[in-house]
């Protein structure tokens, strides 16, 4: 299968249970984690994942929607940009 990939990016004050919350909702999603990179900066939480999107069977607007909903719930900033916009804004 071919892969579809895009970038979430979270950031906000560390608290538990972010990286369960929003793996759990990828993995409902059938969405694969490709790539994670956390650190906590002083008291912030940081993390980007890669994720595969290719056998995802809701539209990726209802899946942005579902990720702003745990950013709201946890007090984070939770994005997702699929990989050709995340090249587009972070070419040099």
């Amino acid at each position: 299968m071919k892969k579809e990939l895009s970038f979430i990016t979270v950031i906000g004050i560390d608290k538990k249970g972010i990286v369960a919350k929003i793996s759990n909702l990828l993995y409902k999603r059938d969405v694969n984690i490709e790539d994670i990179a956390q650190q906590i900066m002083e008291k912030h939480f940081v993390m980007t994942m890669l994720i595969n999107i290719a056998g995802m069977r809701i539209p990726i607007d209802q899946l942005r929607s579902e990720l702003e909903k745990i950013g709201r719930d946890l007090n984070l900033r939770i994005q997702l940009q699929h990989e050709n916009i995340f090249k587009m804004m972070h070419r040099v």
